[in-house]
């Protein structure tokens, strides 16, 4: 109980340096005025409508364990809200990756934090958000208060039906671990 309270402390009073915003990165500003699921979201900006789909996080998807929830904790904070967008990237379904401000806070790091989504390995590169994940876990906060075979990565998730291999167990994956993972 010591021990959990302790990790509570440590990880809800957590300093986001490597999260922090890069002042000369540039921003696009727009208000949220559609949540599509739990990692992608619908900004409109002054020159129209844009699909966001938020950068080096996964969350379940739909039909997955607690992708209602992972939705519902995206749209708690953020729609209907004016965030500034910083641009990483465009997809290969024409979205823009971004990380999404709301103020100071990173709200890709926040959904970590609740246990709404995963870090996602293969496109993340912030070694602080495996540990944000890592303090979720251990918080059994979000999808990991679920029972560990529900715990399964959105990733492997969408290639269920052509997967011959049992998912992978990562409810014990070390933050080390994680952060080796990272872009590969």
């Amino acid at each position: 109980m010591l021990r959990r309270a302790l990790l509570c402390g440590l990880f809800c009073c957590a300093v986001a340096t490597d999260s922090a915003r890069a002042d000369d990165a540039p921003r696009l500003t727009g208000t949220v005025v559609g949540i599509a699921d739990g990692d992608t979201v619908e900004v409109r900006l002054a020159s129209g409508k844009i699909r966001v789909r938020l950068h080096a996080v996964d969350a379940p998807e739909h039909d997955q364990p607690n992708g209602r929830a992972s939705r519902r904790e995206l749209s708690r904070l953020v729609y209907l809200r004016t965030v500034e967008l910083e641009p990483i990237e465009q997809d290969t379904y024409d979205r823009l990756v971004a990380r999404l401000w709301l103020g100071e806070m990173d709200v890709n790091a926040e959904l970590l934090k609740l246990g709404a989504a995963w870090v996602y390995r293969r496109y993340a590169r912030e070694a602080a958000y495996c540990d944000y994940e890592h303090g979720a876990r251990e918080l059994e906060r979000g999808l990991w208060g679920l029972p560990h075979a529900q715990q399964v990565a959105p990733w492997e998730w969408r290639q269920r039906e052509k997967r011959r291999k049992p998912f992978t167990d990562y409810t014990t994956q070390t933050l080390d671990a994680c952060i080796d993972s990272l872009g590969k």
